[in-house]
């Protein structure tokens, strides 16, 4: 004889009340098909819950004992259902992502359209770019997404333990020395050894491209001053239209204003700086759609 769900839910009833009528009623079922539920559970348990003899009814010693262990049993129960529910509902294709801000409508729309073509149907969740380095790595790490989207550099580890994390090479992107154009089409803050010093637009400190330019380039730059700093490379790149100085901007991030000449470069391709756009995920995500997501790309990149 298995044990029943239903059997747990009647005894629960007649725990709650003391009343085999009264229950059998909450339970709609009659009185004597109640009685006889009971029973089987007694029997499936080997032991005594309810003693008979008395009225109102009681739970005997074994009875007060099963009754926490039923009630903790059906809530497992219950949430394991709502937990499989779930994954094979809307959250079977939900994937979870935080992105650098840049690679979030530079790159990432049209990579989300090929791997739903290749997965899909998914639906997506972004998490905002923080700004900072760390705290993108840490929604990685505290599991608030599945994957990490980001610009990689040497020059900048990502502090991963390889063990726990891995990652896929996604593609790669040119950060290029922008200024806006003089009349002449010539850049407005040209970037020369020996040129006089020049404005120039910074990054924060905490974000991805803050480290990279503050290790990589700065040392190497003519003397200059700095009259802004953001942590947003749209952002950057909007004061550089502007006209306020020169700053290194994701190429993709600005094709238009370089196709129209509202931006030029600044500096030789000397300067420029090749990152990679990679993918992390934790190796214990066991989410089967993280799973099919990342053999998507395995397969991909064979």
């Amino acid at each position: 004889m298995s044990l029943e769900i239903k059997w747990l839910e009647d005894f629960l009833a007649l725990a709650s009340t003391l009343n085999f009528s009264k229950a059998a009623d909450e339970r709609h079922v009659t009185q004597s098909a109640f009685s006889r539920r009971i029973r089987q559970l007694e029997a499936w348990l080997g032991a005594t819950l309810v003693d008979r003899a008395t009225y109102p009814s009681r739970l005997t010693e074994a009875g007060a004992i099963f009754v926490p262990v039923a009630q903790a049993t059906l809530k497992q129960l219950h949430q394991s259902r709502r937990d499989l529910q779930e994954e094979e509902g809307s959250d079977a294709r939900t994937i979870r992502l935080t992105a650098l801000h840049t690679l979030s409508f530079t790159f990432f729309p049209g990579w989300m359209t090929r791997i739903n073509a290749k997965v899909g149907p998914l639906f997506s969740r972004l998490r905002p770019d923080s700004g900072s380095m760390e705290e993108n790595l840490n929604s990685l790490v505290d599991g608030e997404c599945d994957f990490l989207l980001t610009y990689a550099h040497t020059q900048v580890p990502h502090l991963l333990d390889p063990q726990a994390f891995e990652h896929r090479v996604l593609g790669q992107e040119r950060i290029l020395a922008v200024s806006a154009a003089d009349e002449t089409g010539a850049p407005l803050h040209p970037l020369e050894d020996g040129a006089k010093p020049f404005p120039h637009l910074s990054y924060e400190k905490s974000s991805f491209f803050g480290q990279l330019l503050g290790d990589l380039i700065d040392p190497e730059l003519p003397p200059g001053r700095k009259v802004h700093e953001g942590s947003m490379s749209v952002g950057l790149k909007a004061m550089a239209e502007a006209g306020w100085g020169v700053a290194w901007v994701p190429e993709s991030l600005m094709t238009a204003e370089l196709a129209k000449g509202s931006l030029v470069r600044a500096a030789a391709p000397l300067w420029d700086i090749s990152v990679e756009i990679r993918l992390y995920r934790a190796r214990d995500n066991r989410r089967p759609i993280v799973g099919r997501v990342w053999q998507s790309l395995e397969t991909a990149a064979t």
